[in-house]
């Protein structure tokens, strides 16, 4: 009962941290697992479902660590991109949005989901990840600026 009602929400979640729905996937049973085995650590009165994400952002960062270690890769270089029309993400769907987020490199989309849609500083992304608190702004406007460049791109081949 519990996966079945928290299962959509928690997907969103890995789906923005996963470079496809597979590894999202499986970060969410991985999540779940924990969530099961940490049950009785559970404080009844605070929010299920914020507890329950919480476990999850932290199994997707883990997995971002443990891949980080496997490899290194070099960090793009950043665009300078001109504006040419605001109004690109709001003719897009919200697949062709998360599958732009999801093909950023591993650095700049756990940067982008931390503190853009998870809320984090700066200073605790710098704690969660090991990197300073100026590698983890200049991650996020380089992740950022990739996206931009990315959803330009879709724009000027969907013809908005």
């Amino acid at each position: 009962m519990l996966y079945e009602e928290h299962y959509a929400m928690l997907m969103r979640v890995c789906l923005r941290y996963a470079k496809d729905e597979g590894e999202a996937f499986d970060l969410l049973h991985d999540g779940f697992l924990k969530i099961l085995g940490n049950i009785h650590k559970y404080q009844v009165g605070t929010s299920l479902g914020a507890w329950m994400r919480r476990i999850i952002v932290n199994t997707c960062i883990d997995h971002y660590r443990r891949e980080l270690r496997r490899r290194t890769e070099d960090l793009e270089q950043a665009f300078d991109l001109s504006n040419e029309e605001a109004d690109a993400i709001s003719q897009m769907s919200e697949q062709e949005i998360l599958a732009s987020v999801q093909s950023l490199s591993p650095v700049y989309r756990l940067v982008f989901n931390m503190y853009v849609v998870e809320g984090y500083s700066h200073r605790e992304i710098s704690e969660q990840l090991g990197i300073t608190e100026s590698t983890s702004r200049s991650n996020l406007v380089k992740a950022r600026l990739k996206l931009k460049q990315l959803l330009t791109e879709k724009q000027v081949s969907h013809g908005f």
